[in-house]
């Protein structure tokens, strides 16, 4: 990557432990060739997402040959519509101080034979969004993907489709769609910089699958989802980023983004945490009867090393309550709010992680 650049990408079949497996955690951060943790403010870790996919043995290994049924995602219990946060695992520039770690005799089960179609095998791929802003003109709204910062195409407007596939207008002011693959942050004039290779290196712990192991279900909740019902039928209308306006009301209170969601099953909390950009406030998931569930605050660098970037996200502090004690139920509805500083910010992200068990141990 050379300065400025943008990086969106996905990378199929990656490295998975093979077989019928728990997983316990699933950790990740960029590096550069030497194998050397990247600071944020050189190159920012916008997000990776690992996403479970199942593939047709027979697929082609022509794009032009394939058929929709060959591949599909087999994507996690949330409620967001479509292939909106699909993924198990992923967050962004929080992720060195973020933990995956799942306590025993809970894991995440993964490669059940019983659970995968006849003539397929299961998969998964990493979507990653990098954005080096070294030699950016604002390198705090480099990394929101703010329009303004970037060199668009003059047609971009005119060609870029918005989440529900329609074509995007002007009043969209920053996020993923002007975060693209090769496009760049726009530059200080006469700044140069050297390119270099820069990887996501990820680490995952598992066990192989057994009669101790409990299986928890991945919940990944959107506190823009815009939940209606038509009938007896709950729509969900996940966003998956936000923008919070210049003219937010201001002043010493944050900005709060709040999403009412359905929960058609249940099950024992076990661990909760958020997925946030700088500028969090903090992150509240709430049950039907306004108990707190879980409430996920962030950390900021004070230093200059990879992991402790001064004025950085470098953490999302993570809940794990005694094993029984919150229980989710059938049907229940959840509050999740999302708060940041109360300033103009494009690109903002509210998503709420919660692993469920339906049973607990004897």
């Amino acid at each position: 990557m050379g300065p400025g650049s943008i990086a969106t990408k996905t990378f199929e079949n990656i490295k998975f432990p093979k077989g019928h497996v728990g997983i316990k955690s699933f950790d990740a951060e960029l590096v550069d060739q030497e194998g050397n943790s990247i600071p944020s403010y050189e190159t920012y870790l916008h997000h990776w997402f690992a996403i479970k996919y199942h593939q047709n043995i027979t697929m082609s290994p022509n794009p032009k040959l394939r058929r929709p049924e060959d591949a599909f995602f087999q994507r996690n219990e949330g409620t967001c519509n479509g292939g909106i946060l699909p993924h198990y695992w992923g967050f962004g520039v929080e992720s060195r101080g973020t933990t995956s770690k799942i306590p025993d005799p809970f894991a995440i089960e993964q490669g059940n034979p019983t659970k995968i179609k006849n003539g397929y095998e299961e998969k998964w791929l990493l979507n990653i969004m990098v954005i080096d802003t070294r030699g950016a003109q604002d390198k705090k709204a480099c990394t929101q993907c703010r329009c303004d910062q970037m060199n668009l195409p003059k047609d971009f407007y005119n060609v870029t489709r918005d989440i529900h596939n329609q074509k995007l207008t002007t009043n969209y002011k920053g996020g993923l769609f002007c975060c693209q693959d090769n496009l760049q942050c726009k530059q200080i004039e006469g700044f140069q910089g050297s390119r270099r290779m820069v990887s996501l290196r990820y680490k995952i712990s598992w066990v192989d699958w057994n009669i101790y192991q409990i299986p928890v279900k991945v919940y990944i909740l959107d506190s823009t989802d815009k939940v209606r019902s038509n009938g007896s039928k709950i729509l969900h209308d996940c966003l998956a980023e936000y923008t919070i306006p210049a003219t937010g009301g201001g002043g010493d209170s944050p900005h709060v983004q709040k999403a009412n969601i359905p929960m058609e099953k249940g099950g024992y909390l076990i661990y909760g945490t958020a997925h946030m950009h700088s500028g969090v406030v903090n992150a509240t998931l709430y049950g039907q009867d306004g108990r707190t569930l879980c409430t996920s605050t962030p950390k900021y660098g004070t230093g200059k090393e990879a992991g402790n970037e001064k004025g950085y996200l470098i953490g999302m502090s993570v809940c794990y309550p005694q094993p029984g004690s919150i229980k989710i139920h059938d049907g229940e509805i959840l509050t999740l709010e999302s708060r940041y500083k109360n300033e103009f910010r494009t690109g903002a992200m509210g998503h709420f992680y919660i692993y469920l068990a339906e049973e607990l141990p004897q």
